[in-house]
C-alpha cells in the first residue's frame, strides 16, 4: 500500500469521525444536556384524578431550571402525599401547593368545598337531560326554576320560569369528581348533580326542587358576567314572537347610529353680565365772587334699604 493511500485513509477517518460527532451534538435533544443550576420539583408520575388522595407511588421529583420554577411549586414529596387534588393532574405536571388540600385530608368531595361554602346535590334527573349529558364536573351553569301557579289574580298565566342562580360551579356529576375521557356523561346513568353554593343558595335550591322543577343552563367558562334575564311567564309567551337575532342586532346598531347623527341641542346663550356699579359721581358747585372762583364738593347720599 502506497503512503499516499494511507494518508488519504487517515484523513477520511478523521473527517468522518469529526462530522459524526458534530451531527450528534447538533441533533442531541435538550433533555440530554446535564441541567445547570437546576432544582428538583415534584411532578405527577401518572394521571391523578380530581378528588383523589395522592400517594407516594403517584409522584416523583424531576430537575427543573431554577429560574423557571413557578411560584408555589412543591419541591418535597413528603409535602405532596396524603393530600387531595382539587383538579385533575396529568402525568408530568408539576404539583402546586394551592391546588392540593390540607395534609391528612380525607379523599372525596369534602376537601373540594371551600370554607363558608356548601355542596348541594340536586336529585332530579330532569335537571341534566336538557344538556344531553354534556354537563361535566368543573363546568359553570345557571340554575333555572320552573313553577306552576294558579289563582284568579295570577298574572303569570299559570306558570313561570326564573333564573334562580347564576355562574354556579359543578363539583360532581353523580359520583364522578373528574371529567370523563370522552368529555360526556351517559345520561342513562345520570341521576344527580352536586353544585358549589353558599348556604343561602342551598336553601333556595332545596325549596325550588321541592316546589318546582330545576334545570341547568351551561355557560362559557370565560363568561362570568351577570345575565339580565327576566322571568318568563305563560301569559308573556302566549302571543310572543321573537325576531331573529341578526335582525335585533341590526336594529340596535341602527338606533345607535341615529343617536350619533342627531343634532345636539344648542347651549343656551350666557346672560350678558351687568356692569358693576362703581362709586357714585362727585357733584361740584363752582362759585364766582368778583374775580375769585371757588369749588364746593357735595358728598354723595347712599340710599338705605328702606328708601329702595
Amino acid at each position: 500500500m502506497s503512503p499516499r493511500t494511507i494518508i488519504i485513509g487517515v484523513l477520511a477517518l478523521t473527517f468522518g469521525g469529526s462530522a459524526a460527532v458534530g451531527v450528534n451534538l447538533l441533533f442531541r435533544p435538550d433533555g440530554d444536556k446535564p441541567p445547570t443550576d437546576a432544582v428538583a420539583i415534584v411532578v405527577a408520575k401518572s394521571d391523578i384524578p380530581r378528588g383523589a388522595m395522592i400517594t407516594a407511588e403517584q409522584v416523583k421529583t424531576q430537575d427543573f431550571p431554577k429560574d423557571h420554577v413557578p411560584p408555589g411549586t412543591i419541591t418535597d414529596i413528603k409535602d405532596a402525599i396524603e393530600r387531595v387534588a382539587f383538579s385533575f393532574v396529568v402525568k408530568g405536571e408539576p404539583l402546586f401547593d394551592r391546588k392540593l388540600s390540607a395534609k391528612h385530608s380525607k379523599g372525596g368531595l369534602a376537601p373540594l368545598v371551600p370554607k363558608g361554602m356548601r355542596a348541594f346535590t340536586i336529585q332530579t334527573p330532569n335537571v341534566t337531560t336538557q344538556l344531553a349529558g354534556f354537563v361535566l364536573p368543573g363546568n359553570k351553569v345557571d340554575v333555572l326554576l320552573t313553577m306552576s301557579t294558579g289563582g284568579p289574580n295570577d298574572r303569570t298565566g299559570g306558570g313561570v320560569t326564573t333564573t334562580l342562580l347564576q355562574n354556579v360551579e359543578i363539583l360532581a356529576v353523580d359520583q364522578r369528581l373528574d371529567v370523563p375521557v370522552e368529555n360526556k356523561v351517559d345520561i342513562r346513568n345520570l341521576q344527580s348533580v352536586t353544585l358549589l353554593v353558599t348556604p343561602d343558595h342551598a336553601a333556595k335550591l332545596d325549596l325550588g326542587q321541592n316546589k318546582g322543577t330545576l334545570h341547568l343552563s351551561l355557560r362559557n367558562p370565560e363568561d362570568e358576567a351577570a345575565a339580565k334575564a327576566q322571568p318568563a311567564t305563560l301569559s308573556g309567551l302566549q302571543f310572543h314572537q321573537e325576531k331573529p337575532w341578526g335582525e335585533q342586532i341590526a336594529q340596535i346598531v341602527e338606533a345607535i347610529a341615529k343617536l350619533k347623527a342627531a343634532p345636539r341641542p344648542e347651549a343656551a346663550p350666557k346672560p350678558t353680565p351687568k356692569p358693576e356699579s362703581g362709586p357714585p359721581p362727585i357733584l361740584e358747585i363752582r362759585t364766582l365772587r368778583g374775580s375769585h372762583f371757588g369749588v364746593v364738593q357735595l358728598e354723595p347720599v347712599i340710599p338705605t334699604d328702606q328708601e329702595h
